[in-house]
């Protein structure tokens, strides 16, 4: 298992590089969505998950405090092909009524790039106390 992870790719993405990727892939994955799905919002917000791991997974480490609020922002865009309504004000009542109603997969996004964050700055914070002990010693 662990042989498998290590195959995956390991970028390091800037805060701007990051917010990149993950409104690229929520716009991509909002397309599809509408093309396979029917424009399934539960299938949107299950895609969601995975990319705001990996977007929280692959910043920088001088830049984690972007990774939770640049996957609101991938989220409202990649919402824009899922969206129902005719014409512009449609659209937009359809993107607005598709952030209330799905809410949860949002903050639950969110919250699971937040906690990844946190994670990584405790263990860079730690990792930064046992080299300036050991530097001591």
């Amino acid at each position: 298992m662990v042989q498998a992870v290590r195959r995956f790719p390991n970028p390091r993405l800037t805060g701007l590089g990051g917010g990149l990727f993950c409104a690229a892939a929520m716009l991509a994955l909002g397309a599809l969505d509408a093309l396979l799905f029917g424009s399934s919002l539960t299938a949107y917000g299950v895609l969601f998950l995975p990319v705001c791991v990996l977007t929280a997974v692959w910043v920088r480490r001088g830049d984690l405090a972007t990774a939770p609020v640049v996957v609101p922002i991938a989220f409202a865009a990649g919402l824009l092909p899922v969206a129902d309504g005719e014409g512009t004000g449609g659209r937009l009542m359809g993107l607005v009524t598709a952030l209330a109603t799905q809410a949860g997969w949002l903050y639950g996004g969110t919250l699971i790039a937040g906690v990844i964050v946190i994670v990584r700055k405790v263990r860079l914070a730690a990792r930064r106390r046992a080299a300036a002990a050991a530097q001591r010693r």
